[in-house]
């Protein structure tokens, strides 16, 4: 659509290794729009990273995409050179990587690995991206900015280097910004902090955000969209309030009663997903949440569910909703 700044469409991208075919991304089509926020949500290995760093073009061997399309504000991501891609990366798509301490550089001052991104994206001087790179850090809540700036990332708490890696990241302005589970290991005050302050840059920038996470709780509050991954595929899709109150996938069920309630009792358990993740080298020919499924039918373990439109933005591949809208089109025949 044209009001679309990120459009995916039927991409399929695997891993070719020495044991067979890792077939990561199945078949995944999503757009978000210019200033949205949308919420990748699913267990490890769901294809969540895999998604965001094909985004970025970071798909080399044995990486390989076999299909589809990542048009990104009029570009083809997927057509581009790597030559192209370095150009837009930073400058128009910047990542917020996982793990902070190892994304930044511990042989080199913050300030310089701040320094370096402005120099060769922005071309300007040391004396003006170090008067750049103060305002930057200042930005995301960093005091005494100079003194900060001199400093080795094993100086700051997990905290302040992922204020560091957000403050890089925003260095060049970008449209779009992908945070790769940006809270991991981080406490809950953190958290909730680091959440708040992306929210921040989003409405003083205008930029889009996608934010890759398994925790279902981190996002309620954040995204306009959620899609919900697994084995591969976007098995529930749409608004926060379709996902959180109106959820018609039993993967997005499973999530959500996962999640602890502040109202459960001393005696109450959490209530996990029953089974193991999917073997990808191997993924099922019908439903890949089958084998774990409560309510699977035979059809499940068959054949793949197409999408049922369940609101303007909400679809589900499940069939349950199939049979539900078989079932009420025979009564109004």
């Amino acid at each position: 659509m044209a009001n679309d700044l990120l459009e995916i469409k039927n991409l399929r991208l695997s891993f070719f290794v020495p044991s067979g075919e890792v077939k990561a991304i199945n078949n995944v089509s999503v757009s978000l729009k210019r200033g949205d926020v949308l919420g990748l949500v699913g267990e490890s290995g769901s294809g969540k990273s895999v998604l965001s760093h094909a985004v970025m073009g970071f798909v080399s061997p044995p990486g390989k995409i076999l299909g589809g399309s990542i048009d990104f504000n009029g570009l083809r991501i997927n057509e581009m050179t790597e030559k192209e891609k370095r150009i837009i990366r930073g400058t128009e798509i910047s990542m917020i990587f996982q793990d902070p301490m190892t994304s930044l550089n511990p042989v080199y001052p913050i300030g310089t690995q701040i320094c370096e991104v402005l120099m060769l994206k922005n071309k300007m001087n040391r004396k003006t991206a170090w008067y750049k790179a103060e305002q930057l850090i200042k930005s995301v809540g960093i005091i005494d900015p100079q003194r900060r700036l001199t400093q080795y990332p094993h100086e700051f708490s997990g905290g302040m280097r992922q204020r560091i890696m957000i403050a890089i990241a925003l260095a060049c302005e970008p449209r779009l910004v992908i945070a790769d589970e940006p809270t991991t290991a981080l406490d809950v005050t953190t958290q909730a902090q680091i959440l708040e302050l992306m929210l921040e840059m989003k409405e003083k920038k205008g930029m889009a955000i996608i934010i890759t996470t398994h925790n279902l709780g981190i996002v309620a509050n954040m995204c306009d969209r959620i899609a919900v991954m697994y084995g591969g595929t976007i098995v529930e899709y749409g608004t926060v309030m379709d996902i959180f109150y109106e959820s018609r996938h039993e993967y997005t069920k499973g999530l959500i009663n996962s999640i602890p309630k502040l109202t459960a009792k001393k005696e109450e358990k959490l209530v996990p997903i029953e089974g193991t993740p999917l073997n990808m080298l191997v993924p099922p020919l019908g439903c890949p949440f089958a084998p774990r499924c409560k309510l699977c039918m035979a059809i499940c373990l068959k054949k793949r569910p197409p999408y049922t439109q369940i609101a303007s933005v909400h679809y589900s591949a499940c069939w349950l909703n199939q049979k539900e809208e078989f079932e009420r089109d025979a009564i109004n025949v």
